[in-house]
Order: C-alpha cells, then sequence, then structure tokens
C-alpha cells in the first residue's frame, strides 16, 4: 500500500510548513505549496514535493490537480491554510481589498476542494479548512478578515454535510494566536485612509495587525502537532480550536451578553472614548 498523500497550501512558513513536516513526520507524500517554491526548501529537503502555487491563480491550481493526477493518482489529505488578512476599519475597506479578502480566505479553498474532489472521493479522504477564533468573535479593525473567515466556517459547515454521502470528511480549525508571519503580512496589509474617520486609533489597528504574534502565542510546531492528533482520530469533531486563547475568545462570543462584550472591545481598542 502506498503512503497517503496531503496536499497543503501556503507552506512558505508558519503553520502550513510545520504540518507539512508533520505530515512528512507521519509518512504522508507532501505536497507543499507556495507562490515562491524557494521557501519551501526545508521540506523539499526531506522530500516533500514542492508546488508554484498562487491560490487565485486558476491556471495554477488546474496545473497543481493534474500534478497530483500523474505523479500520485490519490489524495487522502486536503489542507487549505493559505490565507491574507487585511486589517483596518470596515468603512476604509475598498471593493478590491474586500474581494482580494474573500479570494483568498473563501473562494480559493473551495476551488481547491472542487478541483481536486474525485481524488477524495477515491480515498476517502479529509478536507481541512484553517479558518480562525476570529471567524467565530469579531474584533474592530479586522471586519473583512473576520468575515471572511466566518464565510469560511459556514462553507465548511455545508461540504461537510454534503460530501458526507461520499465518505469525504470534513474539518474546521479554529486557530487562536499561533506565531507565525502573519502579523507582519497583516501589518503590511493595513487599509486606512488618509482622511479616515480612525487615524486617532492608528496605533490600535496596528495592535490588531499584531494581536496574534506575542509571548503566549503556540508555537506553529506545537499546533501542527496537536492537529495531527485531529486528523489521525477517526472520531475527531467537526471543529477543532487550537493554540492561544481559541478557547476562550470562543466562550467569550457563547457566554457573554453581546452588550458586555461589546463594551470590552471598545474598551480594549479605545473605541469608549470620542476621538479628541
Amino acid at each position: 500500500m502506498s503512503n497517503p498523500v496531503a496536499l497543503i497550501t501556503g507552506c512558505s512558513s508558519g503553520i502550513g510548513q510545520a504540518l507539512a513536516q508533520v505530515c512528512l513526520d507521519e509518512g504522508y507524500t507532501v505536497y507543499a505549496t507556495a507562490r515562491n517554491p524557494d521557501t519551501l526548501a526545508p521540506l523539499t529537503a526531506r522530500g516533500a514535493i514542492a508546488v508554484t502555487l498562487d491560490v487565485n491563480d486558476a491556471a495554477q491550481v488546474a496545473a497543481c490537480s493534474g500534478l497530483l493526477r500523474q505523479q500520485a493518482g490519490r489524495l487522502d489529505l486536503l489542507v487549505n491554510n493559505a490565507g491574507y488578512g487585511a486589517m483596518g476599519p470596515v468603512l476604509d475597506a475598498d471593493r478590491a481589498t474586500l474581494l482580494k479578502q474573500f479570494d483568498t480566505n473563501v473562494f480559493a479553498p473551495l476551488e481547491l476542494v472542487r478541483a481536486n474532489a474525485d481524488l477524495l472521493r477515491d480515498s476517502q479522504g479529509l478536507i481541512v479548512n484553517i479558518g480562525s477564533v476570529s471567524g467565530v468573535t469579531t474584533t474592530p479593525f479586522s471586519g473583512v478578515y473576520c468575515a471572511s473567515k466566518a464565510a469560511l466556517h459556514a462553507l465548511s459547515d455545508a461540504l461537510r454535510l454534503e460530501l458526507a454521502p461520499f465518505g469525504i470528511s470534513v474539518l474546521t480549525v479554529q486557530p487562536g494566536a499561533i506565531a507565525s508571519d502573519f502579523g507582519n503580512n497583516a501589518s503590511a496589509a493595513i487599509t486606512m485612509a488618509d482622511a479616515s474617520w480612525f487615524k486617532p486609533w492608528e496605533k490600535a489597528v496596528q495592535a490588531r495587525a499584531n494581536a496574534s504574534q506575542k509571548a503566549s502565542s503556540t508555537s506553529a510546531r506545537d499546533f501542527a502537532v496537536e492537529l495531527m492528533g485531529y486528523i489521525k482520530n477517526p472520531l475527531r469533531p467537526e471543529t477543532a480550536l487550537i493554540g492561544s486563547g481559541a478557547r476562550s475568545m470562543v466562550r467569550l462570543k457563547r457566554w457573554l451578553p453581546t452588550s458586555v462584550l461589546d463594551s470590552r472591545l471598545r474598551k480594549r481598542f479605545g473605541l469608549d472614548r470620542k476621538p479628541g
């Protein structure tokens, strides 16, 4: 029997690269993707197969799927990890920002599933969609990102229901604070108009972009090891909360009255004070 095959997007660093390493440890044949294949050297050194993939490029998605069919002929695990975080006030998010956010975090994972659905059906495989606790508990200055992750969660639920008759499983992962390059990337993607109402809160916007990167953040390796435990468990739950603050953030949303939670979040981000 040949080794199980995993396709993981967004393997240039962080969660994607750590999970690819853990999959290699577990005996998977790993197809690791990134927009820049040079970043995959630590994985190819261990035998992973590097694939150049911008998840928003339809031709590259098709080429990736074709490579899987030609070389492996199967797919046991698809991990939709590649993501994009656009931070800033909702009022300042122009149409291009909205489209890029949803293209990467919502539509691209769906296209990866569609492109490889028959392989997953043949192998009775597993789809892992990397969402976020931000898709459950919305915070100021990340509304577009939060909305995209909430949409991904909803699509994951629908896919889980619809693909069950074909033997394909779906696991939604909602990470908390994970040590990665997300903060730097999110900071680079901050959208704030020159005449924004929210200029007095510019430091708070920057802080939100880096909120997941702190001393208590879970390492990407620890995250990947815990996620692999869910992947290997045939009795896995539909949703996995992994990482620093993941469970507490979801509990806040579930148990605190909305008015209380809103008050806490406004205070945390300085929105309890009118601009001077």
